[in-house]
């Protein structure tokens, strides 16, 4: 009889422990090494349209206008990209990157130059168990570019998107 128990109480807890790291969802760490070096697993884990739309000015210099932030404007990023590190350069500026929220179902990582706005802002949550970016912001698409040059900047961050999917299919 305390066999039976035994393998009952063994058998239990293996089911509690394997359901446990199931509801936990998948391995950031795992997930970041896989979306930054595979262009197709990096799109299929977007939820495009982005919550945040491109928001730049038209050419009167006052009046905004909103894009959403589609597939076709993703800049695809490389494991450099979402590296962690702070580097002063020669000019003496330090440029800072890091994840300003770290938490078990919601990331964010920012990059950009100290005491200035990030050049690159990008969200991660945790879905249905698997990580996906929700939100970015770009500097590609930043507030000084003008919709008329929106087109011709699409082009050429999908002319450079191009060379990362040659390497990173």
């Amino acid at each position: 009889m305390k066999a039976i128990y035994f393998v009952f109480c063994l058998c239990t807890a293996l089911m509690f422990s394997t359901a446990n790291s199931l509801a936990a969802g998948e391995d950031f760490k795992t997930f970041l090494r896989k979306f930054t070096s595979s262009a197709s697993f990096q799109y299929s884990r977007i939820k495009f349209p982005l919550k945040s739309p491109i928001v730049l000015l038209k050419d009167d210099g006052e009046t905004e206008q909103t894009f959403p932030f589609t597939r076709d404007k993703w800049a695809l990023l490389d494991s450099e990209t979402l590296q962690e590190g702070r580097i002063t350069e020669e000019e003496g500026g330090i440029y800072i990157s890091r994840f300003t929220r770290d938490e078990p179902v919601h990331k964010e990582f920012e990059a950009g130059y100290d005491e200035s706005e990030p050049s690159l802002r990008v969200v991660f949550e945790l879905i249905g168990g698997k990580w996906y970016v929700t939100d970015c912001y770009n500097d590609w698409y930043n507030f000084d570019l003008p919709v008329s040059e929106l087109e011709e900047t699409v082009r050429t961050m999908q002319e450079e998107n191009k060379s990362f999917e040659e390497l990173h299919p």
